[in-house]
């Protein structure tokens, strides 16, 4: 008899927690993801972003997209084409690793695009290495399609344009990254989806913009230019030619 009220208790005990706890069938998407974009909103705001001079190979028009929580762990995947083998396969796990470098490297005080990190992590300079900080988790890997790593921290750290931090009432919710194009045009189209999205840092849209030496002068923020450049619909200029081989 003892032994019967004892689980009974037990068995009241876990009802309380699972109604306090939003019932059984809470998942841990339904919560840590709350705010940040699901799939079906991430394709439609890619596909809103592309063309328009984005500039790049594509015109941004052919792009994967990936959402973390301010936890770093994967909520969304899309891509801007209603078949995912027409963008390159390799920019689905890009994508993923720049949403988890700008979410990683930003604060509710200070939004940092990966296109900002570019000169920082060349060699010479002070965060050189950081590439190799937080490795990408390969249970992430996946073909074109696949939704592996949802729900997980995959890691991965990319240091030039398209990833951008995601805000909500001036506090970082996560990251975003986009790939699929040149790295500029990338940033481009990631800069429009958060925009779009109302999604914004509180300095605004371009409080971490990329920048050029060409048209902002050298700076350690300095990311170099891609075919065909364009940045807030302005043809900016060409990548330099190769020099020496």
């Amino acid at each position: 008899m003892r032994i019967f009220v004892k689980l009974v208790g037990v068995a009241v005990l876990i009802a309380a927690i699972i109604m306090v706890s939003g019932g059984a069938a809470k998942t841990w998407a339904d919560s840590d993801c709350h705010g940040l974009p699901n799939a079906a909103t991430l394709k439609a705001l890619l596909i809103g972003a592309g063309g328009n001079n984005a500039g790049g190979l594509f015109d941004g028009i052919r792009m994967w997209g990936a959402v973390v929580n301010r936890d770093g762990a994967l909520c969304s995947l899309a891509t801007s084409t209603g078949d995912p083998t027409d963008v390159w396969p390799g920019s689905r796990h890009i994508a993923i690793h720049k949403a988890h470098t700008a979410n990683g490297f930003s604060l509710d005080s200070l939004a940092l695009s990966t296109a900002r990190l570019y000169t920082f992590s060349q060699p010479g300079h002070s965060l050189f290495g950081l590439n190799v900080s937080n490795i990408f988790d390969t249970k992430c890997l996946g073909a074109p399609g696949s939704n592996k790593g949802l729900n997980q921290i995959c890691a991965g750290v990319i240091t030039f344009g398209g990833g951008v931090g995601l805000y909500k009432n001036g506090q970082i919710i996560g990251g975003l990254g986009v790939s699929g194009d040149t790295a500029c045009a990338d940033h481009e189209v990631a800069k429009r989806v958060r925009n779009n999205g109302g999604l914004n840092p509180p300095g605004g849209a371009l409080v971490d913009d990329i920048t050029y030496s060409s048209a902002d002068g050298a700076s350690v923020f300095t990311h170099p230019l891609c075919f065909n450049t364009f940045r807030n619909g302005v043809f900016l200029g060409n990548e330099l030619p190769a020099v020496g081989y």
